[in-house]
């Protein structure tokens, strides 16, 4: 179960939220440790608890048609996490531009060391599913304003035809409130395209490196088609419609030697 630090939403103040998450048995995989998707839960969760935390809850973006997607992520991995760890957990608005929001988000072992961080970028979304301006109340409540940031991107070549193809299909577990495959699930499922396709050790190792662009919302019962291939001492993964062959999401997955080293704001 959730810390309860966590349930009662820990250190929160304009700019940062503080909590702890307890890894629970099932989010563990068969080697005991957190599965990387647990990671991008937690991060999703923190910033939720944040929002609410300074009084923009579910409510409030409903009652203005406003909703916030994850359209890209850079998640390093530095250290495995055993089940029944309890991770302290740090979110912070680290900028803020027109359409987007960055988040960093760090996961800290008991002892202090870093586990993992992750920069995630999302974008806000009116109720006609359309890009929109954020409004002037969260750069005077979270901070990030006028930082020199860019929305990231993961531009990958064509498929090679020795790429490995993996089958999914967007069950009714992956969905979220949105009725979207949730973001986290993705990491699911470029780790079962790139172990499909030879690549177990690779998504075992640390430190490690993500680097994510959601394109397009996976729908309910979309049938999928996950493309996994090796390139430049790493490896690629496109998650494609298998009807439309459109591009829902883009991934790169390398090594990230001397990864922890820039952790200035999580301290």
């Amino acid at each position: 179960m959730r810390d309860p630090d966590a349930a009662s939403g820990g250190a929160t103040s304009a700019t940062v939220h503080e909590t702890t998450y307890r890894v629970r048995f099932d989010e563990a995989g068969p080697d005991g440790t957190l599965r990387t998707s647990g990671l991008m839960r937690y991060a999703q969760d923190l910033a939720w608890l944040h929002s609410t935390a300074l009084g923009f809850g579910r409510e409030w973006y409903a009652e203005r048609g406003l909703t916030w997607l994850v359209r890209a992520a850079e998640l390093v991995v530095v250290a495995p996490v055993p089940m029944g760890t309890v991770l302290g957990a740090r979110t912070e608005v680290v900028g803020m531009r027109r359409v987007f929001a960055r988040r960093r988000g760090a996961f800290r072992l008991p002892a202090g060391d870093v586990a993992a961080w992750v920069n995630t970028d999302w974008v806000l979304i009116d109720g006609r599913g359309m890009l929109t301006r954020i409004p002037t109340v969260f750069t005077e409540m979270f901070g990030g304003a006028g930082e020199d940031i860019s929305i990231g991107r993961v531009t990958l070549p064509d498929t090679p035809p020795t790429g490995s193809h993996r089958p999914l299909a967007v069950r009714p577990a992956d969905l979220d409130p949105m009725a979207h495959a949730n973001n986290a699930v993705y990491l699911d499922w470029i780790e079962e395209a790139i172990a499909a396709a030879g690549g177990g050790s690779a998504i075992a190792a640390a430190p490690r490196r993500y680097r994510l662009e959601y394109a397009l919302a996976a729908e309910p019962d979309a049938r999928l088609d996950a493309a996994a291939w090796t390139a430049d001492s790493g490896w690629n993964v496109r998650l494609a419609h298998a009807e439309t062959g459109a591009d829902l999401f883009r991934a790169r997955l390398e090594s990230a030697d001397g990864a922890a080293a820039p952790m200035e704001v999580d301290r």
